[in-house]
């Protein structure tokens, strides 16, 4: 419920137009001019998918942050500035954090309380830096896993999403929002982000990537033209053209399950519905949200957003804050929209009262995190930012995520196990920890602090022989091997893929192994399921390891039988290209559910079903 708090209204009544228009604006730190906080009263600044400090360290982080926040109180009005950052798995642009697993393999834990813990360290590491807004959770419910952030999912059943989307922002929250270590969720990407249509993505048609300066930060492994062959940008920010009961009863439950655990803020998605942009759409944020569902936060644009309403600047300026929009993520020219916006309202295109509105449910927020009275967070919190009990809590999420979906009397392995590990995978952190992981799109090798799977499994051998060849090359025969098999790390619309099918490289190397190894265990590390059904049958055992984060050893915990199996799916996994999107009736290769428990030596596995 939207509240007038006497304390804003007075702060309210004293600001000039400009000053409001300020605090609904957010650049990108890498675009904020020096002075420039100050003499326009800028409401937030964020770090993008990359926009790190040098040095990338939580101090780096910190110092950084706080320059920003000082600089706020040097205004007319000291109104506190927000900042805001992609902690999305943990506070993962920052070299040195705990990374969690992503939502498509914490969704596989169906555990409340598990996410309520991480929900609490990812604020504590975020608020050690000053970091009080988190871009989290996406409550996404993905139906065509060729869409490059299913891995953004927690699963395809709205109860299971809205429960651990809730148990998240509660951790966020932590004692209350007006706690030093609160920091502020933002559920997204609203709404029905995850139902846009295979081919409607426009972006690429849209933009030159040599001219576009948000491609140009992407930092791709490969060449754009090579990345749209393979399908990027086919999905992602497209149009959702089910109809409004689909809406309401698969994609608006979680929103209505986060916004009851007391979330403050929810971002508009890129996508459409039936062929009109969300950021301008007045009856979904407005009419839905801020109605029927009673929202008292604020609504905040998508990175740029608003830009694709309308090729004409102002228009798309108008009609996005006509629709709903309080604050608007404008990376990179602030002051053209502040020009833009300001222009609206003296010409009377948009009015007082809805300027009004948007800054009283940003200035309402800000006080309900305590933000007015204590501006900065207390620096003694850095010792908490990748403590051991943070990757403790990571290690235990990456073992609970892990899905066993086949086992052909592989688990559990053998005290006396000789086991051949190939890869290059498994001794990989960054392709471990997948997209949004220190960059936008993640990257491979030692990107940041942790564990890869490897070491895992060495650590915890016993007496155990584990050897490890990334290629699987060598003499010796084994009475067992695993193969960890990993897409390259992605986000959004850059990971759009036509195919979901296994590599050459990937096959090769399975085959390999299957020549020197009596039987052969395949460790996927992927965003979503892949079309697998074709190679299944050559493969003794199948673990969907999804994107693990910093903590390997969680998954080696399962794999050597330190911990039980428990993860179970939370989507159907495709058999075919052509069971997607997701409908009634099709031919799943695996069930929502689907999963086995290693049972002791000589007992048969435990099914879900079971």
């Amino acid at each position: 419920m939207l509240q007038h708090i006497p304390f804003v209204e007075d702060l309210l009544a004293r600001m000039t137009l400009d000053e409001k228009i300020g605090q609904m604006t957010q650049p990108e730190k890498n675009s904020v001019k020096p002075g420039d906080v100050a003499r326009l009263g800028l409401g937030s600044v964020l770090s993008g998918g990359g926009g790190n400090p040098d040095p990338n360290s939580p101090q780096g982080w910190r110092d950084m942050v706080t320059a920003f926040i000082a600089e706020a109180q040097e205004s007319r009005l000291k109104i506190p500035l927000l900042y805001g950052s992609d902690a999305v798995h943990g506070h993962n642009n920052v070299v040195g954090a705990t990374i969690f697993p992503h939502n498509v393999g914490l969704g596989a834990t169906n555990d409340p309380e598990l996410l309520r813990r991480i929900g609490r360290v990812t604020a504590l590491e975020a608020a050690a830096t000053n970091v009080r807004w988190a871009f989290a959770p996406a409550v996404s419910i993905p139906q065509d896993f060729r869409w490059g952030r299913s891995y953004e999912g927690y699963g395809q059943d709205p109860a299971l999403v809205g429960r651990l989307a809730a148990a998240l922002v509660e951790g966020f929250k932590g004692e209350g929002w007006n706690s030093p270590t609160a920091v502020l969720p933002s559920v997204k990407h609203f709404i029905a982000d995850g139902a846009t249509d295979w081919g409607s993505g426009k972006r690429a048609r849209m933009t030159d990537p040599d001219h576009d300066r948000t491609l140009a930060i992407a930092q791709m492994g490969e060449d754009f033209v090579t990345l749209l062959d393979k399908g990027a940008w086919q999905i992602d920010q497209g149009d959702s053209t089910i109809d409004e009961e689909t809406l309401r009863t698969v994609h608006l439950p979680p929103y209505r399950a986060a916004l009851q655990a007391g979330a403050l803020n929810v971002m508009v998605s890129y996508s459409s519905w039936q062929g009109l942009k969300m950021h301008a759409h007045r009856y979904l944020v407005t009419d839905v949200l801020k109605g029927e569902l009673d929202f008292g936060g604020f609504v905040v644009s998508d990175w740029e957003g608003v830009q694709q309403v309308s090729p004409d600047f102002d228009t798309a300026v108008r009609e996005s804050i006509n629709a709903g929009v309080d604050m608007v993520m404008v990376p990179f020219d602030y002051e053209s929209f502040i020009a833009s916006l300001r222009r609206a309202v003296q010409a009377g295109e948009v009015s007082g009262e809805r300027i009004d509105d948007a800054v009283r449910r940003i200035l309402n927020t800000k006080h309900a995190l305590g933000l007015f009275g204590q501006p900065h967070t207390d620096p003694a919190l850095l010792s908490e930012v990748g403590s051991d009990a943070h990757r403790a809590l990571a290690r235990e999420a990456a073992a609970k995520s892990a899905v066993l979906l086949k086992n052909g009397g592989v688990f559990p392995l053998p005290d006396d196990a000789r086991l051949l590990v190939a890869g290059k995978a498994a001794d990989d952190l960054g392709l471990q920890c997948g997209g949004w992981t220190i960059t936008w799109m993640g990257g491979e090798g030692a990107t940041t602090t942790g564990t890869t799977l490897l070491e895992g499994l060495r650590a915890g051998a016993g007496g155990r022989r584990i050897e490890y060849a990334p290629a699987g090359e060598g003499e010796e025969r084994f009475p067992l091997g695993f193969v960890v098999l990993a897409e390259e790390p992605y986000a959004e619309g850059m990971g759009d893929r036509s195919s979901l099918a296994l590599t050459g490289e990937h096959r090769t190397l399975v085959a390999r192994m299957r020549a020197r190894c009596d039987q052969v265990a395949v460790v996927l590390y992927s965003g979503r399921p892949l079309i697998v059904a074709p190679d299944l049958e050559g493969w003794d055992a199948f673990v969907a390891a999804w994107l693990p984060g910093s903590e390997g050893a969680g998954l080696a915990d399962v794999l050597l039988g330190a911990r039980p199996f428990t993860g179970r799916l939370s989507f159907d996994w495709p058999r075919t290209l052509a069971d997607l999107p997701r409908r009634a009736g099709s031919d799943a290769l695996f069930r929502v559910g689907a999963g086995e428990t290693a049972g002791e030596p000589g007992r048969l596995p435990v099914t879900a079903a079971d």
